[in-house]
C-alpha cells in the first residue's frame, strides 16, 4: 500500500521536469493520475504509458490551465473519468526572462497568465467537487524567486508570489471544509532546462547553494506527495522550501 493509495490526483504540465517526476511519483505511491501536457504531446502519451505500467489509472489531457473554461472542462473530464479528485497539483509554469526596461507588455501577460491565473482556474474549478466530498489537497507550486525576488524575472517573480498569496487566501477560504492549500517553492532544480546551459555557470550556481549541488525533480516530488498524503492532515496555508538552504 502507497502513501496514496486510492487517490486521484491531477497534475498540470507533467511532461516534462519537475511536473514529469511528480506524475511517476504519484503512480509509485498508488495514486491514480490524470496529468496535463500542452506542446510535447509525444512525451505525454509516453509518460501515459510509464504511469500505467504501475498499475494505476493513468490519463493525459492536452489541455491549457490558462485558459479558464478550458480548466473547467479539464476538471470536469477528470471527475467523470475519475471519479472524484483528491489532489491538485499546479506544476505548469514558463518564464520570459528580460530586465524590465526590455521587458515586453506580452512577456508579463504571458508569465502571469500562464503561471498565476491558471492556479486560480483550476482552483476554482476543482473547489465544487472537493468541498462536496469535505476533502481534498491543492498544492500550488512556487519558487525560491517568489519569495526573494530576482533580477531580470520580474514577471515570473510576480507570478511566483502571487502564487503565495493565493495560496494562503485558498487554505483560509477551504479550511472549515477540510480542505488544505499549500505551496511547495523549488530553488535551483537540475532539469532538462538546466541541462543545456553552460556548465560553468551551473557549478557558480552550485557553490552558492549551502548543500553544494542543485536539487533534483524527485526531491520536490517527494515534498508533493507529503503534503498530498494524509501525514500532512493539519497542514495548510504554508510554503514548503526544497532548495538547500539557499533561501531561509
Amino acid at each position: 500500500m502507497g502513501l496514496l493509495s486510492g487517490k486521484t490526483a491531477l497534475i498540470t504540465g507533467a511532461s516534462k521536469g519537475i511536473g514529469r517526476a511528480i506524475a511517476i511519483r504519484y503512480a509509485q505511491e498508488g495514486a491514480n493520475v490524470a496529468f496535463t501536457f500542452l506542446s510535447s504531446i509525444e512525451k505525454g502519451q509516453t509518460l501515459e504509458r510509464e504511469l500505467a505500467a504501475y498499475g494505476i489509472k493513468a490519463k493525459g489531457y492536452r489541455s491549457d490551465a490558462s485558459d479558464f473554461k478550458a480548466a473547467e472542462e479539464l476538471v470536469n473530464d477528470v471527475v467523470a473519468e475519475f471519479g472524484g479528485l483528491d489532489v491538485l497539483i499546479n506544476n505548469a509554469g514558463i518564464t520570459r526572462d528580460n530586465l524590465l526596461m526590455r521587458m515586453t507588455e506580452e512577456a508579463w501577460d504571458e508569465v502571469i497568465g500562464i503561471n498565476l491565473k491558471s492556479c486560480f482556474n483550476t482552483v476554482k474549478a476543482a473547489t465544487r467537487t472537493m468541498m462536496k466530498a469535505k476533502s481534498g489537497s491543492i498544492i500550488n507550486i512556487t519558487s525560491v524567486v517568489g519569495a526573494k525576488g530576482n533580477a531580470g524575472q520580474s514577471n515570473y517573480a510576480a507570478s511566483k508570489a502571487g502564487i503565495i498569496g493565493f495560496t494562503k487566501s485558498v487554505a483560509l477560504e477551504l479550511g472549515p471544509r477540510n480542505i488544505r492549500c499549500n505551496a511547495i517553492a523549488p530553488g535551483f532544480i537540475e532539469t532538462e532546462m538546466t541541462a543545456v546551459l553552460d556548465e560553468k555557470t551551473v557549478q557558480g550556481w552550485r557553490d552558492g547553494i549551502p548543500m553544494k549541488r542543485g536539487g533534483q525533480p524527485e526531491e520536490v516530488a517527494d515534498a508533493c506527495v507529503f503534503l498530498g498524503s494524509d501525514m500532512s492532515s493539519y497542514i495548510s496555508g504554508q510554503v514548503l522550501h526544497v532548495n538547500g538552504a539557499m533561501y531561509t
